[in-house]
């Protein structure tokens, strides 16, 4: 007889829980009641973005650093890029020389390494001209809130936690109350939120502030509906309508077409006169390379002034232009300077001479902060 009422008393049991999901989502982790901890609004506290990392891929704190792994990365090739042994990287995060990882994926640093790309871990041969041009973007500094990291206490840092035995991407978000998509966004899990034992997870910092809370999760008595929202002519009435008279004649539209034109040609305009042979690719290459002949003459694409001039290292200097509204142009594989620091320039003024190669360009970008945006959007 028991064993005929367990059908029944599983019925019953999905019978409630339908009836508790139509006051309030049910806890799967069954954490409510009883004194349980409730962490089912851990997800509503806001989480940074993952501050960048320099041009080596390397994230560094006060007491650590960990390296960001580039598409198409192994456990060695990060290893070689900031100069540690593949087999020590390996072991200090509970992998093999030869893993593969994804991009994004994060591994914990054993020795402390140069922020900076140098000579000595540069791959011979591959200069990244983007890379070298985001350094020289470091250097020059901004004021845009783009660039500026969270503002924090002087000393702080975020928490790394060492995956311990049974633990879940899940269960560690609990621990800080965050969730635990954003551990997954600053350390590069996996879509299935995967963790190893003896992996160093980055833990991301809170805001001080949880987003404000959406209308729809208004929580209301059963039965009693949900709240009505206040029109906007409420508190405001609508504007009494005024209908033209036949008589009068209708205002003749504006020319939008011809105030885009002039608004769009105070903007920016192409560095050099040629053919885009490559293309903007958002962390690829974050701007385009324009084909034109060695020593054709390369102008700044707005007014503003000459914020740094740095080199790659090959020795091909580096122009970075600051403009209004935060925006940065960088020009590269450019030759016979006309600038200097601090110099001011106007929109079509020549700055340098491109440089002689197989074949010559220019590669330009423009920035946002320090944050890439299409070129193309911006050029006439």
């Amino acid at each position: 007889m028991t064993l005929s009422r367990l059908p029944i008393l599983g019925l019953s049991a999905l019978l409630m829980v339908s009836a508790c999901s139509k006051t309030k989502p049910f806890d799967w982790d069954l954490r409510t009641g009883h004194g349980a901890l409730d962490t089912s609004g851990a997800a509503l506290r806001a989480t940074d973005a993952r501050p960048a990392a320099d041009a080596n891929g390397v994230l560094s704190y006060p007491t650590y650093q960990a390296a960001v792994a580039q598409r198409g990365d192994t456990v060695a090739s990060v290893a070689a890029r900031v100069g540690l042994p593949a087999d020590q990287l390996a072991k200090y995060n509970g992998l093999n020389p030869g893993d593969s990882l994804r991009e994004g994926e994060t591994l914990a640093l054993p020795a402390r390494v140069a922020a900076t790309p140098t000579a000595s871990t540069a791959t011979p041969g591959a200069v990244d001209v983007s890379s070298i041009a985001t350094t020289a973007l470091d250097r020059v500094g901004t004021t845009t809130p783009v660039a500026a990291q969270p503002n924090k206490p002087a000393g702080t840092e975020p928490v790394r936690h060492q995956v311990k035995r049974g633990e879940t991407a899940f269960s560690i978000a609990r621990i800080y109350n965050i969730s635990a998509r954003s551990i997954a966004d600053w350390n590069g899990l996996g879509p299935d939120l995967e963790v190893r034992e003896g992996q160093f997870l980055i833990i991301p910092t809170a805001n001080a502030s949880p987003p404000p809370k959406d209308p729809v999760d208004v929580e209301t008595v059963p039965g009693a509906g949900s709240p009505t929202p206040e029109p906007p002519s409420a508190k405001k009435p609508l504007p009494a309508e005024k209908p033209a008279k036949a008589s009068e004649k209708p205002a003749p539209a504006a020319d939008l077409g011809k105030d885009r034109t002039a608004a769009s040609a105070s903007r920016f305009t192409m560095p050099v006169n040629g053919k885009v042979i490559r293309a903007y690719v958002k962390k690829k290459n974050d701007g385009i390379d324009i084909a034109a002949a060695a020593g054709s003459s390369v102008k700044a694409a707005a007014d503003g002034t000459i914020a740094a001039i740095t080199k790659d290292t090959q020795g091909t200097p580096i122009v970075v232009i600051r403009h209004a509204d935060g925006i940065l142009t960088v020009y590269a594989g450019v030759d016979g300077l006309k600038v200097a620091k601090g110099d001011k320039v106007s929109k079509g003024q020549a700055i340098a001479v491109v440089r002689a190669g197989d074949p010559a360009f220019v590669h330009f970008e423009i920035r946002k902060g320090v944050d890439s945006v299409d070129p193309m959007s911006y050029l006439q």
